[in-house]
């Protein structure tokens, strides 16, 4: 089964921009959907973005419309999720997760099957 590991991660100033990093294990990942998560302790795990596996449809939540780009490059197996205007509400665990039903650009965190192990972004104000 494929997996996925998280990187790009830090902490930047409420204005800034940083870019996630996805990398996944095995080829079979660029037949996936891929979904970027965020979670903060004590709530639930929001949905971020998502792509689907030729890249040409993409899903935003409201919060991160126009701030926030999801891509992928399925020959070198990456997502990424490039955030731009961050916020301090942008503060959490960041996970990079894949959808084995390429025909569909899920949000919910019960439709993905495979999950990275997270990067924290920090946003100071």
């Amino acid at each position: 089964q494929v997996q996925l590991v998280e990187s790009g991660g830090g902490l930047v100033q409420s204005g800034g921009s940083l870019i996630l990093f996805c990398a996944a294990s095995e080829r079979s990942f660029r037949t996936y959907t891929m979904g970027w998560f965020r979670h903060v302790p004590g709530k639930e795990r929001d949905f971020v973005a998502a792509i689907n596996w030729n890249g040409d449809s993409t899903r935003y939540a409201d919060f991160v419309k126009g701030r926030f780009t999801i891509s992928r490059d399925s020959t070198k197996k990456m997502g990424y999720l490039q955030m731009n205007s961050l916020k301090p509400e942008d503060t959490a665990v960041y996970y990079c997760a894949a959808d084995m039903r390429p025909w569909r650009v899920a949000t919910a965190t019960l439709d993905y099957d495979v999950w990275g192990q997270g990067t924290q972004v920090t946003v100071s104000s």
